[in-house]
C-alpha cells in the first residue's frame, strides 16, 4: 500500500498537491489544509508554486522561480511578476511577450508548442469527401462551359462513382449499426 503524503512545510497528511512548470522543471508541493489556507491556496489569484516552497521568513530562491522582471506586455502592461503570481496571461499579446517562458513549458507538456486542435475521424472523412466532390463538380462545371465533352463525361462518372462508394459504405454503417 502507498504510504500517504506528508506536508511539505509541516510533516501533517498532505491533502492538496500541486504541480507546477518552469523552464522544463517540474516542481510538486504537496500541502495539509492549513498550510494550503494559509498560503492562499483557496484563492488562485494569489499563489505561484514559487511562493508556496519559501517558508516564513525565509528569501525565495531565484532558481525555482525561474523569472527575472524584464519583460512588459506593451499591450496591457502586464509583467513577468504578474504572469509568475497569477499564472495567467494578461491579453492575447502576452502569448508573444512572454514566449520565452511559455515554449519550454509548452514543450515539456504537448506534443509541441501550437494547438493543432483534434478532428473525429468520420468528421476528416466526411469533409475530404465533400472536398473532392466539390472539387470535381467545378472540373466538370468548367469542362461544359469550355466545351470539354470528353472531360466532363470523365468527371461525371467519377462523381457518380464517388458517390456509389460513399452510399454504399453508409448503408454497410447503418446494418452494423456504427
Amino acid at each position: 500500500m502507498a504510504k500517504p503524503l506528508k506536508c511539505d512545510l509541516c510533516e501533517q497528511s498532505a491533502t492538496v498537491h500541486l504541480t507546477q512548470i518552469i523552464n522544463n522543471q517540474i516542481h510538486k508541493i504537496d500541502l495539509c489544509e492549513t498550510c494550503a489556507e494559509q498560503k492562499g491556496i483557496t484563492d488562485p489569484n494569489g499563489y505561484s508554486l514559487a511562493d508556496l516552497l519559501v517558508k516564513p521568513g525565509e528569501e525565495m530562491d531565484e532558481s525555482l522561480s525561474g523569472f527575472d522582471e524584464g519583460l512588459v506586455c506593451d499591450e496591457c502592461g502586464y509583467t513577468q511578476r504578474d504572469f509568475k503570481k497569477t499564472g495567467r496571461l494578461g491579453c492575447e499579446y502576452c502569448y508573444d511577450t512572454f514566449a520565452p517562458l511559455l515554449s519550454p513549458a509548452l514543450a515539456g507538456m504537448h506534443k509541441g508548442e501550437k494547438h493543432k486542435g483534434k478532428v473525429p475521424a468520420r468528421a476528416l472523412e466526411r469533409k475530404t469527401f465533400e472536398d473532392r466532390l466539390n472539387s470535381l463538380e467545378s472540373e466538370l462545371q468548367n469542362a461544359i462551359e469550355e466545351e470539354h465533352y470528353e472531360e466532363a463525361a470523365r468527371y461525371r462518372d467519377e462523381i457518380l462513382e464517388l458517390r456509389k462508394s460513399v452510399e454504399s459504405e453508409q448503408s454497410v454503417e447503418s446494418e452494423t449499426g456504427e
